[in-house]
């Protein structure tokens, strides 16, 4: 149960990272250079590194890792607000 839902909250910071890449925002030109790499895609591709890890170690038995995605997806949520807000 714990690995579906730190997909389902994957799926939500993909769509959370995506709409912040594609926001225009004067924060993103401000990025060291290797972040410009591929379009900001190696952003994405850290993101799904993430992913995979926390789906990795909650599947062998790491449960309580369930709890550190939400809150490190609440702070995704609250960054990306505050960036697409226009409050940044």
């Amino acid at each position: 149960m714990a690995v579906i839902l730190i997909f389902v909250l994957g799926i939500g910071n993909f769509a959370l990272h995506k709409a912040v890449l594609e926001s225009g925002h004067p924060l993103l030109g401000r990025m060291p250079w290797f972040v410009h790499m591929l379009g900001g895609r190696i952003t994405l591709v850290t993101e799904f590194l993430v992913l995979l890890a926390a789906m990795l170690l909650v599947a062998n038995g790491w449960s309580a890792l369930a709890w550190a995605y939400l809150l490190y997806t609440v702070l995704n949520m609250a960054s990306a607000w505050l960036i697409l807000s226009g409050r940044v």
